[in-house]
């Protein structure tokens, strides 16, 4: 079905498969937030305590996101997303029979574990299919996965609650994750090469590539030691930052600074996620035609100043919902983008590691903001301070990544 003569092309069944899991896979990740409220009620923990049982997610998310990355380079991404995606599916089952703080923090520390397979591998496969000029296309595709599945939670979810429990959401996706098993393992492919073919978009008088020899040394001293790693790292942590110090806050800042009602503030979300998805579909693809370091440096910018579009709004809610929605357009885009440098920047044999070796400093970035923003807030009583600090990282960011420089030996345009 992959032929050669250009009919029909194995990339888009890898393409679609990796979609769902994205799906399935943000859906209980973004899921939390909404689900939250009623295991509160329920299983009578504090709020503290529903962060505290998403901190075990993340860092279990940042430990093991370089390491999945690397044994998508050793072993390929056809065993590393089924293994890692049974541990999501029976994590996700077991926060349905939670009953106390530590039942629910346990198993979604395996969530956390399982989910770091649902990124890096899938990304790194997704740029190994599709040709270098194609891949911001391919992952903005990719990534409407994850605003879709954000975006379904706020109507599947409440109507699961409304008709059983709370329970059955984590059920229903816990299963859906262990159905995808064996999807993943009938339809994934790790290398085009594997096959035999070329990626999807190579030119028609290219050579077909031998198969990747599955044994390969070492690569992190060739990751660490390069200044290109350091510099798209220091950006995706400034940009990490950025993004969350308002997608963590928006809400509370419109409820509690501007004074508008929870549904009012609320839909802040939905402009959010909106956003997300034109912005995914629209950018990366742009990105292919005007260059990866160009976009993302406009791209950091764009940020910035719609920060300060969302600071200058206070709460005129038209132009304070249209800034929040050009925040979405840019948000959603960052992740395939910074993503795609781990294909454009280093050797093809090893995109998994260096995407691994990337997430932990976007992730770090997140955490930073939610630190800082919280103890600002809770000091001075306002987002001043931290959305401006915001701006700032944006075009730092911005800066940092056009300091990058190509390798010596490298194939970017």
């Amino acid at each position: 079905m992959s032929a050669k003569n250009g009919s029909f092309h194995w990339a888009w069944v890898i393409l679609a498969v990796c979609f769902v899991n994205l799906f399935i896979n943000y859906a209980i990740r973004l899921g939390y937030g909404t689900i939250l409220p009623e295991m509160i009620r329920t299983m009578g923990i504090t709020r503290k305590d529903g962060g505290q049982i998403f901190n075990a997610y993340f860092y279990a998310y940042i430990v093991f996101s370089p390491f999945v990355g690397y044994l998508t380079d050793r072993l390929g991404a056809r065993i590393v997303i089924p293994v890692f995606g049974l541990v999501l599916g029976v994590g996700t089952i077991f926060m349905g029979s939670a009953q106390s703080f530590w039942g629910a923090a346990v198993p979604f520390l395996f969530v956390g574990i399982g989910a770091a397979a649902m990124w890096t591998p899938i990304i790194t496969l997704v740029q190994r299919w599709f040709a270098l000029h194609r891949r911001g296309m391919a992952l903005g595709i990719l990534s409407a996965g994850f605003g879709l599945g954000f975006a379904a939670t706020g109507k599947l979810y409440p109507f699961i609650v409304s008709h059983w429990s709370w329970r059955y959401c984590w059920y229903i996706f816990g299963a859906a994750a262990l159905c995808m098993i064996v999807i993943n393992i009938i339809f994934l492919r790790s290398r085009p090469e594997d096959t035999g073919h070329q990626p999807w978009g190579t030119k028609a008088d290219a050579p077909t590539a031998p198969a990747a020899v599955a044994k390969q040394q070492s690569c992190y001293g060739e990751i660490l030691s390069a200044k290109r790693f350091w510099m798209i790292a220091a950006s995706y942590f400034s940009i990490g930052a950025t993004l969350y110090m308002i997608t963590t806050f928006m809400v509370d800042y419109a409820r509690y600074e501007l004074g508008f009602t929870y549904s009012r503030a609320s839909l802040l979300a939905t402009m959010h996620g909106i956003g997300q998805v034109v912005g995914v579909l629209t950018i990366p693809l742009i990105s292919d035609y005007l260059g990866r370091k160009r976009t993302i440096s406009i791209s950091n910018l764009c940020i910035a100043a719609a920060i300060v579009w969302i600071i200058l709004a206070k709460d005129n809610v038209g132009v304070l919902y249209s800034g929040i929605l050009l925040f979405g357009v840019f948000y959603g885009s960052t992740f395939p983008l910074y993503g795609a440098c781990g294909g454009d920047y280093f050797r093809k044999e090893i995109i998994g590691t260096v995407i691994g070796a990337f997430t932990p400093f976007y992730a770090f970035g997140a955490i930073t903001a939610h630190w800082f923003g919280g103890y600002v807030r809770d000091v001075t009583g306002s987002f001043f301070i931290p959305f401006i600090v915001a701006v700032v990282l944006g075009v730092i960011a911005s800066g940092l990544m056009m300091l990058v420089k190509k390798a010596p030996d490298s194939q970017i345009s």
